[in-house]
């Protein structure tokens, strides 16, 4: 019994951390229920150039209308009633420092960088007044300015770069992340079903779907595991992994043994989660079977997926794998079969480890 506790437990550590789950999870119900209810959002944008404050309103143009995609209402003026504050600060030379090193969002590529002085939009949001915990930021591919201005032939540096940030903000998804954020899923739900959605943005969402948790999201899941867009259906076996599921277990195991070659991979790192979260044993004969694979991304993530949820009968067909792979060195050729020993040598550690806990 405490054995298939601590696995269920490792299957709960294995997840990907979820930063903006874990927020919500540390709030009052009060505020959950709040943020769930968000749809007119303030916005407020606050442009620095060198030479200090410029006129932000094509920047707020291009907020508001990205908020409308998400049919939320966007107030400009603060006299009038809001739900919650969206705050962006754009400058042709980032001043603040960031929020921190390590954890929370950190580690996330749109997260607010120490190391970066150029140009930037930073994003937060207020909720009653109080600053929230979720911040992104977006910036340019220059950090000087004047130098790329220069370099296109622009007059202005600062309407150059604030051009450049602006068609970041008209790129960059802050919507679906605060969307997300906030728990909204309907609003998720309806951008996704919309078919003029582009498939890149789809994929987005999914990705989204999965962090949540979203157990509401399973149904259309299913259905872009089974679609005809390879990069949806990648994303929906990842998706409904993270989500974690038991009731999805064999429509994995059937995708990993006999689904198309480029979904096997992920539907095997999906089963690996989502049996090591209940503790079920069932999924280990299926995962040796397909060990046998010569697919080498497919044969990677079974390894992976057997350390998931150690059992002694992986660990001859682990070591027999690990007894081939003996010459393969970090700097082979192919860095694949890298791959693949590192996920063997880290399955059988596992093993050996939990059979020393029983």
């Amino acid at each position: 019994m405490r054995c298939i506790l601590s696995l269920v437990i490792l299957g709960v550590l294995l997840l990907p951390s979820e930063p903006s789950w874990a927020r919500r999870d540390a709030l009052t119900a009060e505020q959950k229920s709040q943020m769930e209810r968000i749809d007119r959002v303030l916005i407020t944008v606050l442009a620095l150039s060198d030479k200090g404050p410029i006129e932000p309103g094509p920047l707020v143009d291009v907020v508001a209308a990205r908020m409308k995609e998400f049919d939320y209402t966007p107030v400009t003026d603060a006299a009038q009633p809001y739900d919650a504050e969206l705050k962006i600060k754009c400058e042709q030379k980032k001043t603040w420092e960031g929020s921190t090193t390590m954890g929370s969002d950190a580690d996330l590529p749109d997260s607010p960088s120490r190391i970066w002085k150029g140009p930037a939009c930073q994003l937060g949001y207020l909720l009653n007044g109080k600053k929230m915990a979720w911040r992104k930021e977006v910036r340019t591919d220059f950090d000087d300015a004047q130098a790329a201005a220069t370099l296109a032939k622009a007059v202005d540096p600062t309407a150059f770069t604030m051009a450049k940030l602006q068609a970041r903000l008209e790129d960059y998804d802050f919507p679906a992340l605060i969307t997300a954020e906030w728990g909204q899923e309907a609003r998720l739900f309806r951008l996704y079903d919309d078919p003029k959605t582009p498939v890149a943005r789809k994929v987005k969402l999914v990705s989204l779907f999965g962090e949540l948790f979203s157990v509401k999201a399973i149904p259309r899941l299913l259905d872009g595991l089974n679609g005809t867009d390879r990069s949806i259906a990648k994303a929906s076996a990842l998706a409904l992994g993270n989500i974690g599921q038991k009731e999805t277990i064999p429509v994995l195991i059937k995708t990993m043994k006999n689904g198309a070659p480029d979904l096997r991979a992920p539907a095997a790192k999906a089963l690996g989660i989502v049996g090591a979260l209940h503790g079920d044993f069932t999924i280990v004969d299926p995962l040796l079977e397909t060990l046998n694979t010569d697919d080498i991304a497919v044969k990677t993530e079974v390894a992976w997926a057997l350390g998931k949820l150690p059992d002694m009968k992986s660990y001859e067909p682990l070591f027999a794998l690990q007894k081939s792979l003996y010459k393969v060195h970090e700097n082979d050729p192919d860095p694949n079969l890298v791959k693949l020993k590192e996920a063997v040598n880290w399955s059988i550690k596992q093993i050996d480890t939990w059979e020393h806990v029983q």
